[in-house]
């Protein structure tokens, strides 16, 4: 919807007002054109109900509105004596239409000293929930929001089962562009499984001032610009998705609007020069290690390296020795020697599962292994005496790899060797040529809604030749720290400014074997109430947080003693 459709929108909405409720504001002892003008008409109507005036702005607040619509039909009909539950579920269900029926069918009397206090215990409840709601929506839409690190992009600087609080102020909210959701749900109804919104009407894209901009090296949650994706891992036709309804993801911020960035050998440039990486991130590379007596995995969990695999050995297997051990494989089969090789992660099978499958198993710890390691995991991995080397894996220069931007034959880049490319920024102009187009051609036709073609070596933007193009918003390169593997902008490119949604800032709980089930959940302590910024390690305020709730409940026992015994 273009500005005059939503005008056009806003005035059709103030009619229906008017028209349903002029009588009922003569007869509270207003006049008719009041229900008229808009704003002053709501302002008017909370006079009326006898509720606050600020509630008028949550009527203007896109999601926060849909939960205040029915609570002021609801008052409304009230203020005229309409007390009855059936009423009550006939103004919700007719939409509000149900006080056209209030305004021109029945004799109803304003009542100007009713009780705003519910009448019953299951009134006092709907009320405290229906404030809730609104209270939980509003901070969650506009100030915080909670997320889950759901996969291992980022590790070892956030690892799956981290539980974040994002900052929407920091950046500033993006206000909601989908005006008619479900709250507290992203894009899906939990257990039903169907879409939580619709597509139409839509709001034009605003954030509200924020306090700082997207800089690098910043952790950034922001909508992905790919997603097309209506329920994960099924596959299905693709779905066209709002911008605020898109995934959330959470990368590393490589590349600011302006910069030229380049990845050589695993390495990120910046204008032709590394990248320098705050000193909490934790990039991490894959290894092969290599050991003539064999590399002990023993040895790799010592030093933190939990990103590999284990090979065991077993003798034949019956259906309830598999069934056993299954959660815990990974892979398996039958090697050369008709011996049965099972692969699991670096946890391994328990000791106690082993003995209760009755197996006898024998871990292989080949001369050569992979694993994913950050810089200091690889220093002390070549320090030990026991190993012999560790190389880092590198897809070569010019070898194309698999799902890499811009997906076009003439740029055969790969996660370890990619670009140069221009991370446009808004205003900058840039030369267009067909050579050029499979890079920005995205931006131009999904991201700023331009058609675009070539016809014959020349560019058409709009059914125009162009040999420039302007960039309406500034853009920024998202990448994970686990550089090995993480989708980020190497596949699908560009995050528009549009698309950003928050900083994280805090970890509040944080889990292992986070993927493993409720049961196998292991809190980390040393991650719990930590921030997600900053210099040097991460320190956790669990400590200080517990010694405070302990002081408060102690001086809340005293007072309220205190009190007890002054009144006796």
């Amino acid at each position: 919807m273009n500005s005059t459709n939503w005008i056009l929108f806003i005035l059709i909405i103030q009619l229906i007002h008017f028209l349903g409720t002029w009588k009922l504001y003569i007869k509270a002892g207003r006049k008719p054109w009041e229900a008229a003008i808009p704003i002053y008409n709501a302002i008017v109507l909370m006079q009326i109900i006898k509720r606050p005036k600020w509630w008028v702005i949550l009527l203007f607040i896109p999601i926060i509105n849909l939960l205040m619509f029915p609570v002021i039909w609801v008052e409304t009909i009230r203020s005229f004596g309409r007390n009855s539950l059936m009423e009550t579920w006939l103004v919700i269900l007719t939409l509000g239409f149900y006080i056209y029926y209030v305004n021109y069918a029945l004799d109803v009397n304003y009542v100007p000293e009713r009780s705003l206090h519910p009448k019953s215990a299951m009134g006092e409840w709907v009320s405290s929930i229906v404030f809730a709601v609104v209270a939980a929506t509003l901070v969650h839409t506009y100030f915080i929001q909670p997320y889950v690190i759901p996969t291992g992009s980022l590790e070892r600087t956030l690892r799956v089962g981290d539980l974040l609080f994002v900052s929407k102020f920091h950046y500033g909210a993006r206000a909601p562009m989908t005006t008619v959701a479900a709250p507290m749900v992203h894009d899906t109804l939990p257990v039903l499984g169907i879409r939580s919104y619709l597509n139409k009407p839509q709001l034009p894209y605003f954030r509200l001032p924020g306090f700082e901009k997207v800089k690098k090296n910043d952790i950034v949650v922001f909508s992905w610009p790919a997603d097309t994706v209506r329920v994960f891992f099924k596959k299905e036709e693709g779905v066209k998705k709002p911008i605020d309804k898109k995934s959330n993801y959470v990368k590393r911020c490589v590349g600011a609007p302006g910069d030229s960035l380049s990845v050589i050998d695993g390495i990120v440039y910046i204008d032709g020069k590394v990248l320098q990486l705050s000193d909490r991130a934790k990039p991490q590379y894959d290894y092969t290690v290599y050991a003539q007596k064999g590399v002990s995995s023993r040895l790799l969990l010592s030093l933190g390296i939990e990103e590999f695999t284990r090979k065991y050995i077993s003798g034949p297997l019956n259906q309830a020795q598999f069934e056993t051990i299954n959660s815990y494989l990974v892979g398996g089969g039958q090697n050369a020697k008709g011996e049965i090789e099972l692969i699991t992660r670096a946890s391994g099978i328990p000791t106690n599962v082993i003995r209760q499958a009755g197996l006898s198993l024998k871990e292989e710890t080949g001369r050569e292994r992979t694993a994913t390691m950050t810089d200091g995991m690889v220093e002390a991995l070549r320090a030990n005496s026991s190993i012999d080397s560790v190389v880092k894996h590198i897809e070569p220069k010019g070898e194309a790899g698999y799902n890499i931007f811009p997906h076009d034959p003439r740029y055969p880049w790969n996660n370890d060797n990619f670009g140069p490319i221009y991370i446009p920024k808004a205003g900058t102009t840039i030369a267009l040529s067909p050579e050029v187009l499979p890079l920005y051609k995205k931006i131009i036709r999904d991201y700023e809604d331009n058609s675009v073609a070539i016809i014959g070596n020349q560019v058409s933007i709009n059914g125009k030749s162009a040999d420039t193009y302007t960039f309406k918003q500034d853009y920024y390169w998202m990448m994970g720290d686990n550089r090995d593997h993480s989708e980020d902008s190497r596949s699908w490119g560009y995050v528009p400014a549009n698309h950003v949604v928050g900083k994280p800032i805090f970890i509040w709980l944080s889990f292992d074997n986070f993927k493993q089930g409720i049961t196998k959940w292991r809190p980390r302590w040393d991650r719990i109430f930590t921030t997600v910024g900053g210099d040097g390690e991460p320190r956790s305020y669990f400590k200080y947080f517990l010694i405070a709730l302990a002081a408060w409940f102690a001086f809340d026992y005293f007072w309220k003693r205190r009190k007890r015994s002054k009144e006796e």
